[in-house]
């Protein structure tokens, strides 16, 4: 019966000829040798030589440890290391802009006062808007400051290893992230009827009180978890997929996992104003339709702002026309709404504005114009008017004065002596 023989242990008994066929290199680290052949070495009980053609196992250990050892490299194709280069080059470019948004979210939060913690993505939106207010109509083109995994579109990390090895035991469904999530749940819903077992026999009762609280959220859309998987899925992948929640949050003892049923929901979001269903017209004894909005902010200024249509573009501003500003820059704060929607000669404006300054007066009364002529123009227009910004209230106020600087960003002169 032949039996293998280790070549450590029999390379005293071979002879120059044996060595032959052989290539025998010897591995410095723990003093054995190594044996890479086109044939295998095996003995019998008489200690003869004999061979057989192909790779054997024995070549394939030696291989992989010449490897790990950084004594040879392993062969691969043209196609495979390009792959890895680019999957290689893709993390490193996240990870690079990932740690500049970091820095910048850190410099951001110490600009606006506030803990860096607790410094959210809400907060570095209202903070960019603050800091860069824009009028640029397509809100793509604003400046903005976003995690890079939101801006760049997503890409798998490498699933193959310089080998050529899938790491992902479910690569070859083709769909691995999505049968690995498959695969969690089903997991989950049969530790809970095992569960549930063992409460049957203890002869105990789910508690009562204890229940999972569903309302207000609903279950990822497929595009969501598309984004999420980085893999396109067929609508029935997507309904197997529904079906599978909907029997574990059917399960008494479902508020176990509550929350991972509660990572593929998302909250329903409270709905705004419809701005685009604007208020009907009134209409006065001549039959003229009119609009007025009340309350429009603007700083501390506040006006009432009547629009009439049909008209002849006449504006009165507090008795006045126009020249009521005496400044360009307020005039045309004030008939950019007209002229934007092209109601400049449909329309007639009275206004009626107190307190504030110049600028907060002129910017209520835009505001209230804006607001009343949605009731007069297209469904259109009024999403060309809200892309522009005419219907978005300017919340903002004058910066306070800081203790210690000359004025609400202005630091004093740095003398050094």
């Amino acid at each position: 019966m032949l039996h293998f023989i280790k070549v450590n242990r029999f390379l005293k008994t071979l002879t120059p000829l044996h060595f032959k066929n052989l290539e025998i290199v010897p591995v410095t680290l723990d003093g054995s040798y190594s044996c890479l052949s086109t044939c295998n070495v095996f003995c019998n009980s008489n200690n003869k030589v004999s061979s057989y053609s192909g790779v054997n196992k024995a070549n394939k250990v030696s291989r992989n440890v010449l490897i790990e050892k950084g004594l040879t490299e392993e062969k691969k194709s043209k196609a495979m290391q390009a792959y890895l280069e680019r999957a290689q080059k893709y993390n490193a470019f996240m990870k690079e802009k990932t740690e500049e948004f970091n820095t910048g979210k850190r410099h951001l939060a110490n600009m606006m006062g506030v803990d860096v913690e607790t410094f959210t993505q809400n907060d570095v939106d209202a903070a960019i808007e603050y800091l860069f207010p824009s009028g640029l109509f397509v809100p793509g083109a604003r400046p903005l400051m976003k995690p890079p995994e939101k801006i760049f579109p997503p890409k798998k990390d490498a699933e193959f290893d310089d080998s050529g090895r899938p790491f992902h035991f479910l690569f070859y469904t083709g769909k691995p992230n999505f049968f690995e999530l498959l695969h969690e749940f089903n997991v989950h819903l049969q530790n809970l009827n095992d569960y549930e077992d063992k409460m049957i026999r203890r002869q105990l009762q789910p508690d009562p009180n204890v229940k999972l609280q569903l309302t207000g959220s609903v279950w990822i859309t497929k595009e969501d978890l598309e984004t999420r998987l980085v893999e396109n899925l067929t609508d029935k992948e997507y309904s197997n997929f529904l079906s599978l929640l909907e029997r574990i949050i059917l399960h008494p003892y479902v508020y176990n996992i509550k929350d991972t049923v509660m990572s593929v929901r998302k909250p329903i979001m409270n709905t705004k104003v419809d701005i685009s269903k604007p208020s009907k017209p009134s209409y006065d004894k001549d039959g003229r339709a009119y609009i007025t909005t009340t309350a429009c902010p603007r700083k501390s200024a506040r006006a009432t702002v009547t629009v009439w249509y049909p008209g002849t573009g006449k504006i009165n501003i507090n008795g006045e026309d126009i020249n009521y500003f005496a400044h360009v820059q307020p005039r045309e704060q004030v008939l950019f709404p007209l002229h934007f929607s092209g109601m400049l000669d449909k329309v007639d404006i009275d206004a009626t504005v107190t307190d504030g300054g110049t600028s907060g007066q002129a910017g209520a009364v835009r505001w209230g114009i804006a607001w009343g002529l949605r009731s007069f123009v297209s469904t259109d227009m009024i999403e060309k008017m809200r892309l522009a910004g005419l219907l978005t209230r300017d919340v903002r106020r004058r910066e306070r004065k800081k203790p210690g600087q000359w004025k609400a960003r202005r630091k004093y002169t740095w003398k050094k002596r």
